[in-house]
């Protein structure tokens, strides 16, 4: 489905399922409930920001997210474009994801780069909100590629 963004599989797990009838999406099911997966949104971190939130169990932001108000998120298809324009030539990274609908009415999402919608939270990002992290490492060049084993 356009737009959901899941970990790899063994992450989590899946049983696949289709909607019958032609032009019908296919959607992965949750095996609890029967329920598409949550929609999984991502947090970039650099390696000193990962270590205080580790150390608080509290992210209250970046400079540019206090600078604006709220924390920036990324949607898996977003997540590529994020790393390359506010993250390249950076050191390692870490890389969070949090379920959208989890984050309450705190999460906005607005219009931002590009005209699209980007996911925006309106209070301090929890330990409690973070689904799992992983390390992104530069390569060569200085780009943050993403796992092969993401799925987005």
């Amino acid at each position: 489905m356009a737009g959901r963004a899941r970990p790899g599989p063994a992450s989590r797990g899946r049983v696949g399922g289709a909607l019958a009838g032609p032009g019908r999406a296919r959607l992965d099911l949750t095996p609890e409930t029967g329920d598409p997966p949550p929609m999984l949104i991502y947090k970039v971190m650099t390696v000193a920001e990962h270590q205080s939130f580790s150390a608080t169990g509290v992210f209250e932001g970046s400079a540019d997210d206090r600078r604006d108000g709220f924390i920036h998120l990324s949607a898996g298809q977003q997540l590529a474009g994020t790393l390359a324009k506010h993250f390249a030539g950076q050191g390692p990274l870490r890389l969070l994801a949090c379920e959208a609908d989890a984050l309450g009415e705190a999460l906005k999402w607005e219009i931002s780069r590009g005209g699209k919608a980007f996911p925006h939270l309106y209070r301090p990002l929890t330990a409690a909100d973070v689904l799992w992290d992983r390390p992104l490492p530069p390569d060569a060049e200085g780009a943050h590629p993403l796992p092969a084993d993401l799925e987005l």
